[in-house]
């Protein structure tokens, strides 16, 4: 029987990987993904999630900078960084065709694990601070007079 952190980090090896397969083989058939984005429910949603990642930020890489001392939910605090080189998904279902911004991205996640496999996966990112990377929001302010 494998421990909520041997799960997580056996994800966090497949995402840096983009392999679909080995993500999903973490994740219980009817597990639930909860995104700023949204929630994707069972294998089909969740890979159509982690997809539309892949294919916007290609180098997309995920790294792990704290996990809190308790196992069920295993909480972890981390950062992806990736360069927006591909089609990206936004909230109202239109794509933002690659800007080639470079990306780092603060969040955190738990993960709750039954029968060695997630049920629940709950994201926290503040998609501001994203879209601001990617260049919206951002403001010229005017040239002071002289």
């Amino acid at each position: 029987m494998s421990t909520s952190w041997e799960i997580k980090h056996r994800l966090g090896d497949a995402l840096n990987d983009h392999d679909l397969r080995r993500i999903l083989e973490c994740y219980s058939p009817d597990a639930v993904l909860v995104t700023p984005v949204g929630v994707a429910e069972g294998h089909d949603q969740i890979e159509w999630c982690y997809e539309r990642f892949f294919k916007g930020f290609p180098d997309l890489h995920y790294t792990p900078w704290l996990e809190v001392d308790c196992d069920d939910p295993a909480v972890t605090e981390w950062t992806i960084t990736g360069t927006h080189t591909g089609p990206f998904l936004l909230h109202d279902g239109t794509e933002l065709e690659g800007t080639g911004r470079r990306i780092t991205l603060r969040a955190s996640c738990d993960v709750h694990v039954e029968n060695d496999k997630i049920v629940t996966h709950q994201h926290y990112w503040d998609q501001l601070e994203l879209y601001g990377q990617l260049g919206f929001g951002l403001v010229q302010l005017p040239s002071p007079a002289v």
